[in-house]
């Protein structure tokens, strides 16, 4: 029998050479069933041009105009479902994979029933045996979501299957007929919780989130994003905001509105002999953003 089909579908703006590293590292992978389809969302380095010389097998998706890492992702996850692929892995463009980590991660998608999403063990990129992620924790403080093993060294914990809370984007595997059920990612989000609020999504259907503990990643950490400063902070603080909104009870409310106010106030002054202290307070002005910002469904495929 054929092995499920995989859609690995790769997100990038404006990092032509990381994704150029991705890609070769995804070419690796031994899983014998698997497309790479690298969605360029309206770059302007010659991404699409280096990756068809490059990497002439890969398929591309070129979106002109960036809107935001949600609506670049939905334009693969669109594609995906529409040429019926049985698995989408989502991922992020600054990664090295192991060549195992698809066969891994298929394994434990395979092994039980109402699976919503997969993700690897991951460790960082410039420390290979530090954790950057054995899976995500979501929490209602200043920031709703957090790597489980974040900054421990390797000396094998987290070595077993399990359940998490949520699955980080930047390695992420689910059925493509979970993602027809419960829509795409939703573009409330632009840099920060689309992956928690699609695994929230998920639970809310009865699906599971699974860590698979020997699929393997290396992740640059916010190579692209940036680390704190106004522009990432200001999104942190919205997505943060609009996830509360979304899913939190009456004591998470006061949970996530005093950590905050206390997290804002301690990095203004962290921050001020750096001459940084504005990321703190455009985090406060996300914060407040995000809390006047209209809900609205997020998006089905197919329309």
């Amino acid at each position: 029998m054929s092995r499920p089909r995989v859609a690995a579908i790769v997100l990038n703006f404006n990092g032509r050479d990381v994704t150029l590293q991705a890609l070769a590292s995804l070419e690796k992978m031994t899983y014998p069933n698997f497309d790479l389809i690298h969605v360029d969302n309206g770059s302007t380095d010659g991404s699409s041009e280096a990756v068809a010389e490059q990497h002439p097998g890969v398929i591309q998706i070129r979106v002109e105009e960036n809107s935001g890492a949600a609506d670049g992702m939905n334009a693969g996850l669109e594609f995906a479902c529409r040429e019926e692929y049985d698995y989408l892995l989502v991922l992020n463009n600054d990664i090295e994979v192991d060549p195992g980590m698809l066969d891994e991660m298929m394994r434990v998608a395979e092994s039980t029933d109402r699976i919503g999403c997969v993700g690897p063990k991951a460790y960082y990129y410039w420390a290979r045996d530090k954790i950057w992620s054995a899976g995500g924790i979501i929490r209602f403080k200043e920031s709703v979501t957090r790597e489980r093993g974040m900054l421990e060294d390797e000396r094998g914990q987290y070595q077993q299957d399990q359940e998490v809370d949520y699955i980080n984007g930047c390695a992420l595997l689910t059925p493509r007929r979970v993602v027809e059920e419960i829509g795409a990612w939703d573009p409330l989000f632009h840099l920060a919780a689309e992956d928690a609020d699609w695994c929230m999504r998920m639970k809310a259907r009865g699906y599971r989130c699974l860590y698979a503990h020997r699929a393997k990643l290396w992740h640059m950490v916010s190579h692209t994003a940036g680390a704190y400063v106004p522009r990432r902070t200001f999104n942190t603080g919205r997505s943060a905001a609009l996830f509360v909104r979304r899913y939190a009870k009456p004591w998470q409310w006061i949970t996530f509105l005093s950590f905050t106010a206390a997290a804002v106030v301690w990095a203004f002054f962290r921050e001020l002999p750096k001459g940084n202290q504005m990321a703190a307070v455009k985090k406060a002005h996300g914060v407040i953003t995000g809390l006047r910002t209209p809900m609205t469904s997020p998006p089905r495929i197919g329309g």
